[in-house]
Formats: structure tokens, C-alpha cells, sequence
């Protein structure tokens, strides 16, 4: 087992039970710093019509939430992702192929949108069965100039047929952190924004694609500063 520190996130990485796979995962004294919190109940998370969060520092969050698909067999059409660019398959831009999303996280938002880093699903019909990614679009991350502005991604291996999606993100004012299915997929975003920081941000529950999907369940934390031993050795 391998920990690190990092910012805000302390993690530890791991071979999962198969002995094919690194699961990375937040250290468990994380959740020491979890202060009030937020819980949302089931609902549908609609197109265009994203939920704020409130109750919560959104700058300085963890946020844990699960996303369910209404169905999926009513979605025939195949995408030949071995065919499409990167590019367009992380791209929140672009739905080309997708059956449900892109779904997920807006986090440090500003209060009109202008800013937002969108850490997002898709789901994709592939072969004989369906592909799950996961995606940090930080295309309107900040409104400063010269400041880099990307998308990126990877795949989940999951089966959306039979699992649900869940998503922990790990927020601290410009980094975040964000776990897939329990840490089999992991992405570090860094971004600037220049309005949503402090008591500006915001954090919101987002839909843009065709169908609606099922939020199961949200749960929210402020954070406070972690305190750090400079006299351990790791």
C-alpha cells in the first residue's frame, strides 16, 4: 500500500482483489475534517436544470454522490469508440454516441456559471455492451487570463447495467480531486477561478444530456484546514 500527501487529499493506492487494478482512495483520517453537511434525497436530475448545493462551504468540500440510469436497453445505437478522437469522448462539449450525459459535479461555480469545472459522466453504447467515462471539462474554469483551459478523461470499468455511478470529489479553493466507483478511476483537476472562490463558490448537480437521470443519494461536508505534523516522516 502506497500513501501520499497532496494538498488537501491524503491518499493510499492499492491492488484490488483481482491483482489487475490500482484502486486509489482517500486516507480514512480525511474524514476527520468533515465539519456540517448537506443530504439531498433521491430525484431525477433533469436536462438543463442543475441543483445547487447549499449548506456547505463549496470551496472546501467533499462531496459523495451516486447517479442510477432509468434504462438503458431502449438506447440501441453502438458507438465505435475505438474510432472517435480522445478529444471528443472527454469532452463535455460533445455528445456524439451518448446514451446517457454528460452528467455529474459543477464545482468552484460562480453564482451565473460563468465559471465551473464540470467533472462529468458518459455513458456510451459499445460492442455488445456499455461504456462508462468519466471526464474534468475546466474549459470555463476561470475567468483569468492565460490560464490553461483543457478537458481530460478516462474510462470506468463498471457496468452501468448492474452498478450504480458514485463519484467522491475532494475540493480545496483551486485543486480537486475526484474518485470513480470507489478509486478504480481517479482525476486531479488544478484550476484558478478568479469569481467563485471563497464564499462566491458554488457547487451544483448538473445534467446536460438527453434523458434524465436518478440522483440515489448526495452527501456534503465543509472541510477545515488540515493540521500538519511538519515532524513526521512519511
Amino acid at each position: 500500500m502506497i500513501s501520499r500527501k497532496d494538498g488537501l487529499a491524503l491518499w493510499e493506492m492499492w491492488l484490488d482483489t483481482s491483482g489487475k487494478r490500482l484502486i486509489q482512495w482517500p486516507i480514512e483520517e480525511i474524514n476527520h475534517l468533515r465539519t456540517k453537511s448537506v443530504k439531498l434525497d433521491s430525484c431525477e436530475i433533469k436536462t438543463g436544470a442543475p441543483i445547487v448545493i447549499s449548506g456547505i462551504t463549496a470551496a472546501q468540500a467533499d462531496v459523495e454522490v451516486t447517479f442510477n440510469l432509468p434504462s438503458l436497453e431502449d438506447n440501441p445505437e453502438i458507438l465505435e469508440a475505438d474510432h472517435v478522437d480522445d478529444a471528443t469522448l472527454f469532452d463535455r462539449d460533445s455528445s456524439v454516441g451518448c446514451v446517457y450525459g454528460p452528467f455529474g459535479l459543477l464545482a468552484l461555480a460562480s453564482h451565473d456559471l460563468s465559471e465551473q469545472t464540470a467533472i462529468f459522466f458518459k455513458v456510451i453504447r459499445r460492442g455488445n455492451g456499455y461504456a462508462v467515462i468519466m471526464g474534468s471539462n475546466e474549459k470555463r474554469s476561470s475567468l483569468r487570463d492565460g490560464v490553461k483551459k483543457s478537458s481530460h478523461g478516462t474510462f470506468v470499468d463498471i457496468n452501468p447495467r448492474q452498478e450504480k455511478i458514485s463519484l467522491r470529489c475532494l475540493i480545496d479553493h483551486s485543486i480537486i480531486e475526484s474518485y470513480a466507483a470507489g478509486g478504480k478511476s481517479v482525476i486531479t483537476s488544478r484550476v484558478y477561478p478568479k469569481l467563485a472562490i471563497g464564499e462566491a463558490a458554488k457547487l451544483y448537480v448538473f445534467n446536460d444530456g438527453a434523458n434524465g437521470v436518478i440522483m440515489t443519494s448526495l452527501e456534503a461536508w465543509s472541510m477545515r484546514n488540515a493540521e500538519i505534523n511538519t515532524n513526521t516522516t512519511y
